[in-house]
């Protein structure tokens, strides 16, 4: 036993800490071993609170401090940057802001939306911490009062053909960890019997030592059933809900708000909850019916650190206190400690708020879904939480105090780098085509989406995969149709921008959202919200924290000029290991309303001699490119978004949908107008043939008009008799060819640049993944 706990008298183990007369080194040696994440500041103004208490605090007040200002619960690195560029931008349509946001989806229903990291956990045990993040995603949007109703999953990792022996100590391979969260994903979601809708496969070295688990979920709610997370009154109860309390994820959140090290795998895996989503998806139903029986005061779900955030955060959110009775919450084992019960992130677990009055008939409704409810609590009028265990009273912390963590300006600094200007010799554009297909970042998915069930429910009107049976490419953007009397629907996009981020964070900050708020448009959405996950280093090393303010500068800027609300969202900080850090990288997820699901549009060709359109500006910009990328080119010059046009082109899209103009339609991205157009030749199975000549830019050097990544730009298909019109709507947009036979033929003018065929091309583009993985 460490000299700084003092036994107290209780018959159970219970001590409190020598805090009061320790010096700085003594500090850190608490925070240390109590792996509390503290740094010394934070610990001196725990000493100071309670030196004016006049006592040391319990083991069980430590913990829950530690767990309360961690990074990952707290902001306290990203608070001050998140206010400035997200905190003006709102609309009529923000209908609540909590554990997940919610959006007017018509006169009287509201969707939920949220997207979180679970990179750490799933860096130690793949399947069981991308399965919890499911879990813990679906309850963010449960207690809101919404039914989840789409999941969304855009995973980054290092190659798959990583050789082992280029691998440090303590680093899994990647294909061990891609398997491993892909099999949680889909198990957690099947069994919920929730559709995967949305997402993405990102690869690169950088994510080899830390991968990335962004997970997402969107739920429908009736408006008047949209929930609070907090207490209304004094006199309501706590009632805990769901899964027993267990030792898994004890210190979750302070293990996510560190780098990780080589010893990771074997000091911190017990932070790692377990999960169980037989028992969630009870838990789902029973809380959706109080929810709609206006039993409810409000609600949240238990998530990083537990019981002691929980109760805290919904007290204080009503201007109250709690008083809490331990012994009342059921546990996966008899013997553990006061503290381990408070921290512990077991999973399956929902917290609801209850008036007296209607306690028995919440009960009644749990009791049918054969789900465990228990009040452990109840609210008082002083904000104070008093935890009580067997009669000993174990805890009593101010909850201003408890909860407004400290925050930080932390310094940044522009990393010190000249990116040298070099071009590619490539000679032959056919070749590079067929290159590009095979990369793991642009070659088919569907070892992985045809692992999930993307049609339970029977709501997924518009697919991940697109185009003839058989025959399918990937989509921009799915389209759900939440409610089974309305055309109207739900879109979900994913986007991200990594390369460019590492390069220009400000530019890559915006062109996230352009991506993100194109690809809702080439469905035929209107973009009407975002969540976002920013996913970076440390932000104690001035050059990570750079990154992250100018990529969040330029997100911010972009969300403000579109009108596009961010009402929830995640920062994840420390994605770094001793084999380096990750690219920054900002995932978004967009949303977006299709009026009537009928004019959505899909990105497989429709049919021969149709024509082809591309709308947008082509600029020599390839900085973080595929292409680059490939055949060794480094240039400082990125994608640059003009958010006028990016607003007034969607908007020119959206009329021409909207008149049936647009028969498909394919966001240009990774790999440019060829492979952009290749994947819509792939999923209608049809050839075409191109001319570049005719664009404006045609004077461009010919790999730029191929493989420019510019922003704003999408390929259309558009009928001959459609035309004209197509051109009054849009007069930029320059028609570059038609479908036409198998062949994808790509000239500009009398040069011949790319001559290949519809099979070739599938051949190149559809096997990487399962040769990869096996």
């Amino acid at each position: 036993m460490d000299d700084f706990y003092i036994k107290r008298d209780a018959p159970f183990p219970f001590f409190d800490v020598s805090l009061l007369d320790a010096c700085d080194e003594k500090l850190m040696e608490i925070s240390e071993k109590m792996e509390l994440g503290l740094n010394l500041d934070e610990m001196k103004r725990a000493q100071a609170y309670f030196r004016n208490e006049g006592r040391n605090p319990s083991d069980l007040e430590m913990q829950a401090l530690g767990q309360a200002w961690s990074e990952h619960a707290c902001y306290k690195s990203s608070k001050a940057v998140l206010v400035k560029y997200f905190g003006g931008i709102d609309n009529e349509d923000v209908l609540s802001r909590g554990d997940a946001g919610v959006m007017r989806f018509d006169e009287s229903h509201g969707y939920a939306l949220r997207i979180e990291s679970h990179n750490h956990p799933s860096a130690v045990e793949p399947y069981g911490g991308a399965a919890t993040g499911i879990g813990g995603i679906v309850r963010d949007v449960l207690c809101m009062g919404a039914q989840p109703i789409g999941l969304i999953d855009p995973i980054y990792f290092g190659p798959l053909d990583t050789k082992p022996e280029e691998l440090q100590k303590g680093i899994k391979h990647p294909r061990y960890l891609f398997s491993g969260v892909v099999g949680g994903i889909r198990d957690y979601g099947n069994r919920l019997g929730i559709p995967t809708i949305s997402g993405g496969v990102y690869f690169d070295h950088s994510y080899t030592g830390n991968c990335l688990v962004n997970v997402g979920c969107v739920g429908i709610a009736k408006e008047k059933n949209i929930q609070k997370n907090a207490v209304k009154e004094p006199g309501d109860l706590f009632v805990l809900v769901g899964g027993r309390t267990g030792r898994d994820g004890i210190h979750g959140v302070t293990f996510a708000s560190t780098v990780l090290t080589e010893k990771s795998e074997t000091e911190s895996r017990g932070a790692v909850q377990l999960g169980d989503p037989i028992t969630e998806e009870p838990v789902i139903h029973a809380c959706l019916e109080v929810a709609d029986l206006g039993l409810l005061q409000g609600m949240k779900d238990l998530g990083g650190g537990g019981l002691s955030c929980v109760i805290g955060e919904m007290a204080l959110a009503g201007g109250y206190g709690a008083e809490v009775e331990l012994d009342k919450v059921p546990l996966k084992e008899d013997d553990m400690l006061p503290w381990e019960m408070w921290i512990s992130e077991s999973q399956e677990r929902m917290m609801l708020a209850i008036h007296p009055d209607n306690l028995d008939k919440v009960m009644e409704v749990f009791d049918l879904y054969d789900v465990e409810a228990n009040v452990v609590g109840r609210v008082i009028p002083e904000k104070i939480v008093k935890i009580n265990f067997k009669g000993v009273k174990v805890a009593e912390i101010d909850l201003e105090f408890f909860t407004e963590c400290p925050a930080y300006d932390r310094p940044a600094r522009r990393p010190e780098t000249k990116i040298e200007e070099k071009r590619p010799a490539v000679s032959d554009y056919t070749e590079a085509l067929m290159k590009m297909l095979a990369d793991q970042n642009v070659s088919s998915r569907d070892w992985v989406i045809r692992q999930y069930d993307h049609e339970v429910r029977a709501a997924t009107v518009i697919k991940p995969l697109q185009g003839k049976t058989g025959k399918w490419s990937h989509g921009d953007a799915s389209v759900l149709k939440p409610l089974p009397n309305s055309y109207r629907g739900l879109a979900v996009s994913t986007a991200t921008s990594p390369w460019t981020t590492a390069i220009d964070p400000y530019r890559g900050g915006k062109l996230a959202m352009d991506e993100a708020y194109r690809a809702l448009i080439a469905v035929g959405a209107r973009p009407k919200a975002i969540s976002d996950c920013l996913n970076f280093g440390n932000p104690e090393v001035p050059e990570r924290m750079w990154e992250f303010r100018e990529a969040v500068r330029g997100l911010g800027e972009a969300c403000a000029y579109l009108g596009i609300p961010v009402p929830s969202g995640n920062v994840s900080f420390y994605n770094e290991s001793h084999d380096g850090s990750i690219l920054p990288t900002i995932t978004v997820l967009g949303t977006g309303i299709i009026d009537d699901i009928r004019k959505a549009v899909t990105t497989d060709m429709k049919g021969n001699g149709k024509l082809i359109f591309m709308v947008g500006n082509t600029g020599e910009e390839m900085g973080g490119s595929l292409y680059y990328r490939l055949y060794g080119g480094s240039s400082a010059k990125v994608p640059d978004v003009n958010l006028e046009r990016l607003k007034n082109t969607g908007e020119g899209m959206l009329k021409a949908m909207n008149e049936g103009l647009i028969e498909s339609a394919h966001d240009i991205s990774d790999g440019g107008l060829a492979v952009a157009i290749t994947e819509m030749c792939l999923g209608g199975d049809i050839g075409a043939e191109i001319d570049l000549s005719s664009m404006k830019e045609a004077g461009l050097l010919d790999d730029v008009l191929l493989f420019s990544e510019s922003p704003t730009r999408w390929l259309i298909e558009v009928a001959p008799e459609n035309r004209e019109r197509l051109l009054a709507i849009l007069p930029d947009a320059a028609e570059i060819g038609r479908t036409a036979g198998e062949k994808i033929i790509v000239r500009n003018g009398e040069r011949l640049l790319i001559d290949t065929d519809v099979n070739g091309t599938r051949e190149a583009w559809q096997n990487t993944l399962w040769e990869l993985m096996g």
